[in-house]
Formats: C-alpha cells, sequence, structure tokens
C-alpha cells in the first residue's frame, strides 16, 4: 500500500510540538491560512485562460507596474485567507499602496504578513514560472492596527518565510528558522506533501543568473564579474559558466536551491535613486531567509540583506545577490577591490 506521505499541515505541527508549551497553535494557524491562499491561486493558475485570468488592467501598482488580472486575483485570496482567523494583525502587499488593516470586528493575532502575491505575472501570458513570496513577522503587543512602522523590522526579525512556485507542478518551500523544506502540491488530495526534505544549495557553481539588458548601467564591480563568467575557462575565474533568466525570482531562487547558483538584481544607474529593483519586505527579505537557512548567502554587495534597516516605506527597494555561498563571496570580492 502506497503512503501518503507528511502532509504540510503534519509537518507544522510536528514543529510544533517541538517547541512544547511555548506554542499557542496560532502560528500553525496562520501558516495554514497562507497554505489556502496559495492553493487557490495554483488552481486558477494551472487553468490560466480557462478561468478568464490572463492579460493585464488598467491600473498599477504603488511601484508603476502595470497590474495584471492575477496579480489583483491573488492579492484578494491572501487578504481572504489571512484577515478571518484571527492568526494576522495586519498585512503589507506589493499591490497596496499601504499597510492593510483589518476590518473592525475582525479578530486580531500576533503576526504580521508581508507577501508579493503573483512574483512573475508578466510570465503567466507565456505560460512559464510564477509563484507568490511571503514573509511573517511579529506584530505589536496591544496595538490593534499595527502601522507601517511596524513592519519596518530587519530581516533577522522574520519568524517564518517561504514562496509558493506555480510551475509544472506547485510546490511551497518554507523556512521558520530552522532548515528549508519543500512540499509539492498533490492535486488528487488537496495537499502539499513533503518532498524535498532538508533542502541545501550548493556552496560552488558555474551558474548565473542575470538580466544581461541591463549591463551597460551595471556598477563595474557588476560589469567586472560577468565579463569574467562569459570568458569560462581562458579568463580570470577559470571555469565555463552557464547563464540562466526565467524574468521570475520565484524561479530563479527555486532553481537555486535545486541545484546552485547565483541570481543577481544589482543597484544600477537607473534604479540608484530609490535604491535598487526588489523589494525588501516581500522579496529580498523572504528570500534571503531562505537562501541563508539552506546554507547560502544573500548580500546588497554592500552588506547582508537581512540587516540593512527598513526606512519605513512599505516598498523600500534593495539590491540582490544571492545563492551559493562562494559564489557570492567571490561577488562580493568585486566590490571590495
Amino acid at each position: 500500500m502506497q503512503k501518503l506521505g507528511t502532509t504540510l499541515s503534519s509537518f507544522i505541527i510536528d514543529e510544533q510540538r517541538k517547541l512544547g508549551n511555548k506554542a499557542s497553535g496560532e502560528f500553525t494557524g496562520l501558516l495554514n491560512d497562507i497554505t489556502i491562499a496559495c492553493k487557490g491561486i495554483a488552481n486558477l493558475v494551472n487553468m490560466g485562460d480557462l478561468a478568464d485570468v490572463l492579460g493585464a488592467t488598467e491600473s498599477e501598482n504603488s511601484m508603476g507596474d502595470v497590474q495584471k488580472k492575477m496579480d489583483l486575483i491573488a492579492n484578494d485570496l491572501f487578504i481572504d485567507a489571512l484577515e478571518n482567523n484571527g492568526h494576522c494583525a495586519g498585512m503589507a502587499s506589493e499591490e497596496l499602496d499601504e499597510v492593510l488593516t483589518l476590518p473592525d470586528g475582525k479578530p486580531r493575532g500576533n503576526y504580521l504578513v508581508t507577501f508579493d502575491p503573483l512574483d512573475g505575472s508578466s510570465n503567466m501570458d507565456i505560460n512559464m514560472d510564477v509563484g507568490a513570496i511571503f514573509s511573517v513577522l511579529k506584530a505589536p503587543k496591544g496595538k490593534e492596527n499595527p502601522t507601517a512602522e511596524d513592519f519596518a523590522k530587519p530581516g533577522t526579525e522574520q519568524v517564518a518565510a517561504g514562496y509558493c512556485l506555480y510551475g509544472p507542478s506547485s510546490m511551497m518551500v518554507l523556512t521558520t528558522g530552522t532548515g528549508v523544506n519543500g512540499f509539492t502540491l498533490c492535486t488528487s488530495i488537496g495537499e502539499f506533501i513533503l518532498t524535498h526534505p532538508d533542502m541545501k544549495i550548493p556552496e560552488e557553481t558555474a551558474e548565473f543568473a542575470i538580466n544581461a539588458s541591463n549591463q551597460r548601467f551595471w556598477e563595474p564591480a557588476v560589469q567586472e564579474y560577468i565579463a569574467d563568467c562569459i570568458q569560462g575557462e581562458e579568463g580570470k575565474l577559470g571555469k565555463r559558466y552557464n547563464m540562466r533568466w526565467v524574468a521570475a525570482m520565484v524561479g530563479e531562487i527555486h532553481r537555486i536551491l535545486c541545484r546552485g547558483g547565483v541570481f543577481l538584481y544589482p543597484i544600477d544607474e537607473r534604479n540608484r535613486d530609490v535604491g535598487g529593483k526588489l523589494r525588501l519586505l516581500y522579496e529580498g527579505n523572504p528570500m534571503a531567509m531562505i537562501v541563508e537557512q539552506a546554507g547560502g548567502a544573500a548580500d546588497t554587495g554592500y552588506g547582508r540583506i537581512m540587516e540593512v534597516q527598513p526606512n519605513g516605506d512599505p516598498h523600500q527597494r534593495v539590491p540582490v545577490i544571492m545563492g551559493s555561498k562562494n559564489e557570492v563571496e567571490k561577488i562580493l570580492s568585486y566590490h571590495k577591490s
């Protein structure tokens, strides 16, 4: 008889039991709420045009990005899943201008959740990788409606982080600060099953992911590193590199978790005034926590991502260099020199 395997729900409960009397079950409930949102999004992504969820809207998010239909649908699914069960005190979404307070009368929990409900949504129309990214923080005690200032905590204070990749199969990758585990959605029973326990990023790699069309805007350190990679065995780094780019951070980081590599979205001359391209709360911090918990490294080029002090803007941007530890250290040596 084939065994079902460890479900995400039972895995979270087992982790809670390890905490003994410290665990109330609220954190477990919160992660289950996030899981429900991800399952709903996975179903719609899988249906695509059959569910009339492809294409763009006429609206833009706070950063000026044109919103896709699924951006707004995924955002609503996250909010609906999180605002009703008393596990969450407030939310911040890449798709909303301001942090979201719960409606009057809704029970408040002890956690704050930040999320990018559909990373890489431009890939939806061409049936390529998209995903959701989320981060969990402790809520301030005794404050009914948390403000943006309450979300302004460095990544080191995250309680948990994860993403859900919607690809050929849907996968939830999660860390609660004790390693990284991957769960694959079994559509026949509607459960995420543990398939990738204790995921580790190889320290060495010969693969990098960067948007090469921005090359002319990069800083000299990044210019030099990528040039040396392209020179292969004849270059300074002495080995042949492969380049990958799928235009969705979730897809890039998942590949790195599975087989190693580095992902770069560095600061450049076009985004220097705003601090970079990717969002600290919704992308930089959660992915940095996952990468570090899997044995990798995550840096801005000038310091550890999770030690960046938020400035109070929920949409603060940050440069990103993350992946296999030894390769990240190589890139940092270019910055130092």
